[in-house]
């Protein structure tokens, strides 16, 4: 959930870490099986059938997964396209010509951290609507600036820029790497776009000892994001040590340029990618913790991972439209719709954020292909009037140590099911409308729905509905699962939460063509 523009209302995966050794920790190692069962789709025997079905069902151990493997937005975007394509869904490029089918089951990506997959029915006509769920890739973090090499009292440092409305304060003594994206020159001359995930602590922000900072717990800890936010990654003697292994082949060039990276840093994603320091021609990397998604709590009942928001949301989405295909859409009279932006937490508007016309050029576009020469007149905004969108963004549920901070008749809880967002304002954009209409899909499966209004004494943050909603007028409602330590390097749900979303989104493609028949607003 995005923090922009607030208003203040007056008075299973190949790159799966290893569980931790004694050599990166000097905690008691835990056994791999139990390390594997609190961080991975790998469950524990269970004793009773009930228990194996509940495990069966569950989507949790997936989703670890899947916040384990998508360090960044391009990450992201990179596995949801490896379990579309493993679905049977097809790749499109947007620069091609088209050639879709009822029954057809198709995703594009832009950028690699924007995706649009949808599920045609085969009783679609067109002017039929679109049932859309839509989420958000990114999260508040820290980016490497473009010149990133910096000393400072004797270490290496690494320029950073803050991306979001992060808690900042949450960054500091982790154990950080780096993952993201590298321009690559490949070896016939030619140009390639490569992801890289340095696994292995890297970089640090430490802080200050309260021995210098006596003040620090009665005055609060408030640290300089441009001076103090600054993660080290060697000490400066060190460069000189290993600069042979990059430098030596152009020690003799007094013309060469000096790189914006250090050296160390090259190397280390040099050998990452198993390519020269040469060719590495462009970054874009983000600051990652090291630490694993995991299941938590004396009952494994909550998940701790970075990144909760949104990818949570987005796995929980392209789960329900993979599941919800299983029965080859054979009574389907719409099309099923999930679409991944990037940047939400800035505000949306890039190429690849929901400000861009990305979606609803897609629709359009499946129209006019599908159509056939027989449609009537104005197709497109006849779906559109026919189509409805969830905005799934996490919620903020009740903290138990400050409940003063939830308006006291609308305090969402973990493990107590999807929250609806209501805001007259306009932050978020349901109305009685599209609240009733996504209650009646969880009613069908008898699961639990919450409501969630901000006091009026605090601003309210925003979601990519209203820009969606505004964009076409397409009819929308907000919702989200409930969790803690929001925009946190380290964040917290309920495992329940996870589940319930996705029988709840699953219900909404399965249900939502028959549920809209029985309501009639402007008729």
């Amino acid at each position: 959930m995005a923090l922009r523009g607030l208003q203040l209302l007056k008075p299973p995966c190949p790159f799966f870490h290893k569980p931790p050794s004694s050599i990166h920790s000097t905690v008691s190692p835990i056994s791999h099986a139990t390390w594997r069962r609190l961080c991975s789709s790998s469950s524990p025997k269970s004793t009773s059938d009930e228990q194996k079905q509940s495990v069966q069902h569950s989507i949790v151990g997936d989703l670890l997964d899947y916040l384990n493997e998508s360090w960044t937005q391009f990450h992201a975007t990179a596995e949801a396209k490896r379990q579309l394509i493993s679905a049977g869904f097809e790749l499109l490029n947007e620069n091609d010509d088209w050639n879709l089918q009822p029954g057809g089951r198709y995703f594009f990506t832009r950028n690699l951290s924007c995706l649009v997959a949808f599920a045609i029915g085969r009783k679609y006509r067109a002017s039929n609507g679109f049932h859309i769920i839509a989420a958000h890739t990114d999260s508040p973090c820290l980016k490497l600036k473009p010149n990133s090499a910096s000393t400072k009292s004797g270490f290496q440092t690494l320029n950073v820029q803050t991306y979001g409305s992060g808690l900042w304060h949450t960054w500091f003594d982790r154990d950080l790497s780096l993952a993201g994206r590298v321009i690559l020159r490949d070896s016939n001359g030619s140009f390639k776009q490569k992801l890289v995930r340095v696994r292995k602590p890297l970089i640090r922000v430490p802080t200050l000892a309260i021995h210098l900072d006596r003040t620090v717990n009665s005055e609060g800890f408030k640290p300089n994001i441009e001076t103090h936010l600054v993660p080290l990654l060697a000490t400066k003697s060190e460069e000189k040590n290993s600069r042979n292994k990059s430098d030596d082949d152009d020690s003799n060039n007094s013309g060469s340029k000096k790189s914006p990276h250090h050296s160390l840093l090259l190397n280390a994603l040099s050998e990452e990618m198993e390519c020269d320091y040469r060719d590495i021609l462009s970054l874009e990397l983000n600051v990652c913790d090291t630490q694993s998604s995991c299941l938590g709590g004396v009952n494994d009942e909550f998940i701790f991972s970075g990144r909760l928001d949104n990818l949570a949301s987005c796995y929980c989405a392209l789960r329900s439209l993979i599941d919800s295909c299983q029965d080859g859409l054979a009574d389907e009279s719409a099309i099923r719709m999930v679409a991944l932006f990037d940047n939400e937490e800035v505000g949306s508007n890039s190429m690849q954020g929901a400000g861009a016309p990305t979606m609803f050029q897609s629709i359009r576009r499946i129209i006019d292909n599908l159509m056939h020469q027989s449609m009537g007149e104005a197709a497109f905004d006849r779906a559109i009037r026919s189509s409805f969108l969830v905005s799934a963004d996490m919620a903020h549920g009740v903290h138990p140590n400050f409940p003063e901070k939830h308006e006291e008749n609308h305090r969402p809880a973990l493990q107590n099911g999807l929250v609806i967002k209501h805001n007259a304002n306009q932050r978020y954009a349901t109305s009685a409308v599209t609240a009733f209409l996504f209650k009646q899909v969880a009613e069908l499966q008898d699961l639990p729905i919450q409501e969630f209004v901000v006091r009026n004494d605090m601003g309210c943050g925003s979601t990519i509905g209203p820009i969606l909603a505004s964009g076409v007028g397409i009819r929308t409602v907000d919702c989200g699962i409930p969790q803690l330590s929001m925009h946190s390097v380290r964040e917290m749900c309920g495992k329940e939460d996870i589940d319930n979303a996705c029988k709840i989104f699953t219900s909404f493609f399965n249900n939502f063509s028959k549920i809209d028949k029985k309501l009639s607003v402007d008729f």
